[in-house]
């Protein structure tokens, strides 16, 4: 697939300024200028994380309500239930806040709303759960934020709401005792990027400072935090930054028994990266939620015995191996249908249905699908009498509009920039095929059709060695807003030593003014036929290490490559 290259720029002025405050190499100082890191005192904050930057709790809209309320509860032995979404954000959520509050108060328990039974959310069931139950407080983690007519259903029930949300409130916010979200537009909280784990971390924290407990009593947590953040895919800049740093630095050294259980099952033995939460974690507890019931994600997170922790973690590990059987054969199945129809490969969306297929796994296909036929994807299956199913859109389209103008042949949506959900009626599923591609195609600009690899700087061979490696490794943990730096290096060379392995992967050994360098690229076999020209290359890569008997070298990570223009 032919892809685009956007090499960022960045002030000239700022560069040299900061080159000449830190005294490191030109472009790796063009690399932190781009991420807003533009003086010393900003450079050391992000090199050296510490807990003291994190902000006070106290800032936070509506937080003294919060911890009132919850001290209430406690001097009143109310029945506090812990609740959130099924996915890792909320569930790691309900895992902290649970085994927090448990250490102080004995009457507690947790909700994880069931996805197909009761949908996202707070939902009605999980409110009559609480009311039959003789529960006064619910605690919402990573939803509620939305939920006016739930919350005020609560309310004639004597059930108060404290939400703790991320999402981008409304502007009409539910009647609870107090809100806590960032997001919210009269909120002086300075962090506006929290995920719904992280804000209910900062209640953790405020509740321990409130009755003056050690600050390990919420800092054992923190690498669910890490977890959810890394899951969540919000920046890791700033606080979130902080969080994650600290969080992996817990799961190296001392890990919550839950993800050691999921870590020595997927026989990780290196030092645990973002990657790992992001590929390894996360997949195995968002699987609970789409296979089955996400409970038992919170259960792996709050039980202490190791050997009961490794039972709850095979159960996460068999709905992951059963959700990748089921995505990988549901993939096929669409690839086939789109191939099989030229109608489908002239369109500038895709939109497939089939009422056999799961619904838990419709979105990750929708991905899967964009991987091959880049284009917004909406993947579609039966549920009960209606259709339902996932949306997801490319780079820089805003898919969540496209949707929203197709309303009058939904019952019902909802999402955001990148992702959606939505329902219809099955009568209407051509009408919506139809309004949706006219939607996307009368909007999308064409550029936006082809992939971008967005790239940091370009880079001369002559500056990468172990001292500007080393630099390169401190500016982790990577992620959203501080992705690893891609490069792209020009007028290489192909030694003639470059070769394909197995079949399917680039192995490369190239040359820039007689500094040698090799790399790999994964499943970038079709790539090999540019090497025979034995012309000038262009090739955009990360850095990285390779071991092989003890011994330490640096390889480039191939993303892409090019003939030299003349």
């Amino acid at each position: 697939m032919q892809k685009r290259w956007n090499i960022v720029e960045a002030s000239e002025h700022k560069i040299a300024s900061l080159q000449q405050s830190l005294n490191i190499n030109n472009t790796l100082c063009k690399i932190l200028v781009q991420r807003g890191i533009d003086d010393f005192e900003k450079a050391k904050k992000y090199f050296r994380p510490s807990l003291e930057h994190l902000h006070s709790p106290w800032l936070m809209k509506d937080m003294d309500k919060a911890v009132t309320r919850i001290i209430q509860a406690f001097d009143n032995n109310e029945k506090i239930l812990v609740y959130g979404d099924y996915d890792v954000d909320g569930t790691t959520s309900v895992a902290c806040m649970f085994s927090f509050l448990q250490k102080i108060h004995n009457n507690i328990n947790f909700y994880i709303p069931h996805r197909y039974r009761e949908g996202y959310g707070v939902s009605k069931a999980g409110i009559d759960f609480a009311a039959e139950n003789n529960f006064s407080l619910i605690i919402s983690l990573d939803c509620g934020i939305k939920s006016v007519d739930l919350v005020a259903y609560a309310k004639t029930l004597n059930i108060d709401f404290i939400i703790c949300d991320h999402h981008l409130p409304d502007e009409i916010l539910p009647n609870a005792v107090a809100i806590l979200n960032a997001k919210q537009k009269d909120c002086p909280y300075p962090y506006k990027e929290l995920c719904g784990c992280g804000v209910g971390f900062k209640l953790m924290q405020a509740i321990a400072e409130k009755l003056n407990l050690d600050n390990n009593t919420y800092l054992e947590y923190i690498d669910l935090v890490a977890t959810a953040i890394a899951a969540d895919i919000v920046p890791i800049t700033e606080e979130n930054r902080v969080l994650v740093y600290f969080g992996l630095k817990k799961i190296n050294e001392n890990p919550n028994t839950g993800i050691k259980a999921l870590m020595k099952l997927a026989a990780v033995q290196k030092s645990i990266t973002v990657n790992n939460l992001v590929f390894i974690v996360a997949p195995r507890i968002n699987a609970a939620g789409r296979m089955d019931d996400a409970k038992k994600a919170v259960q792996l997170f709050i039980e202490t015995d190791e050997q009961k922790a490794v039972e709850y973690a095979e159960l996460l590990h068999i709905d992951n191996n059963d959700r990748r059987e089921a995505d990988t054969t549901i993939t096929e199945e669409a690839l086939s249908m789109i191939e099989a129809n030229t109608h489908f490969l002239e369109r500038k969306t895709t939109v497939v249905y089939n009422e056999n297929w799961h619904k838990g796994v419709v979105g990750i296909v929708a991905s899967r699908l964009i991987e091959t036929y880049y284009r917004p994807t909406i993947v579609l299956t039966k549920s009960g009498d209606v259709i339902a199913g996932s949306a997801r859109s490319v780079a820089g389209f805003n898919l969540y509009e496209a949707v929203h103008a197709c309303r009058k042949y939904l019952t019902a949506y909802g999402g955001h920039f990148a992702a959606a959900g939505l329902s219809l009626l099955p009568e209407q599923l051509n009408n919506f095929s139809n309004a949706f591609e006219e939607i996307v195609s009368n909007t999308i600009t064409p550029n936006l059709l082809i992939p971008e690899i967005v790239i940091d700087a370009e880079i001369d061979f002559a500056e990468i060695n172990f001292s500007f490696y080393n630099i390169l490794t401190q500016m982790e943990p990577f992620g959203p807003e501080n992705m690893r730096p891609v490069f792209i290096a020009k007028k290489v060379i192909d030694t003639g030593f470059s070769k394909v392995v197995k079949e399917q992967h680039l192995k490369l050994s190239v040359k820039q003014k007689n500094i040698h360098f090799s790399g790999i690229g994964f499943n970038m076999a079709n790539k090999f036929s540019l090497l025979e020209h034995k012309q000038p290359l262009d090739i955009v890569f990360t850095i990285d290490i390779n071991e092989w008997n003890g011994e330490k070298s640096l390889q480039l990570k191939l993303i892409d490559i090019k003939l030299s223009e003349a």
